[in-house]
């Protein structure tokens, strides 16, 4: 038996709607023939909203009954919970990014010694990792350093040092990655990398605070915890990493 659902969406001259758009793909893809109806002027628009009282399109209707929005959609099909049963918190960014240069590294060390996992895989999976958390705070510096300010130790006395952490972290990553003026890049990784440690572990576990991390920028949902504690543990490791290297 054919399923068949009603989509009301926005398709006007110069915008489409993206989610109008998600919500027939969704629909086709759970096996739904989808009667598309396309509100193609603000005032149709408009009129909609007010004849199903609604505040928002696309809104999807099955057998009737109005399942909503986009969203709406997704928790109907089981793809997502409902707002008052989401963690507000995901690790799910810096997990995405640490793997995402995990496979950088293992590709680079292949083009350089034929060998996926080697020394240089450890090392550029670090560097690689601080430039890219080092790009993610350096969209928004105002709003990461604000973040910061909740518990690191250092940029609570100066906080001028919010604002040149991401920098630092950049620089070094791009140092270590060159394997060049390693008499910078050590001294400022072990610095930042330990003062992080530091202001983590005192806000985590000492003060049993529950915060937000500002490691993947001032936007961040991820939670201040073991996770995010990689990234100064990393820059600690491979400040001490390269410094035995350079002496060998």
């Amino acid at each position: 038996m054919t399923k068949t659902a009603q989509l009301h969406r926005m398709v006007m001259e110069t915008h489409t709607c993206p989610y109008g758009i998600k919500s027939k793909w969704l629909l086709e893809r759970h096996g739904f023939e989808v009667a598309d109806h396309h509100l193609t002027t603000r005032e149709e628009t408009d009129a909609f909203k007010a004849k199903h009282d609604v505040k928002t399109t696309p809104q999807t209707f099955i057998d009737g009954a109005r399942i909503g929005g986009y969203d709406d959609l997704r928790i109907h099909f089981g793809l997502d919970q409902p707002k008052d049963q989401r963690s507000d918190t995901t690790y799910r960014p810096v997990i995405a990014l640490f793997g995402m240069t995990f496979l950088m590294a293992l590709a680079a060390a292949f083009v350089v010694t034929g060998e996926p996992v080697s020394a240089f895989t450890a090392e550029w999976f670090v560097a690689f990792s601080m430039c890219g958390l080092a790009y993610l705070k350096l969209r928004d510096v105002e709003a990461f350093s604000s973040m910061f300010l909740n518990y690191d130790l250092l940029a609570k006395r100066w906080v001028r040092y919010g604002y040149i952490y991401p920098y630092a972290e950049g620089l070094t990553g791009v140092l270590m990655i060159a394997g060049v003026f390693m008499w910078l890049a050590i001294p400022v990784a072990l610095f930042i990398g330990t003062i992080g440690a530091i202001s983590v572990i005192y806000a985590v576990y000492i003060q049993k605070r529950e915060l937000k991390c500002a490691c993947v920028g001032g936007d961040s949902n991820v939670p201040l915890g073991f996770i995010s504690l990689t990234e100064n543990v990393f820059m600690v490791g491979m400040a001490v990493w390269m410094l035995i290297k350079t002496q060998l």
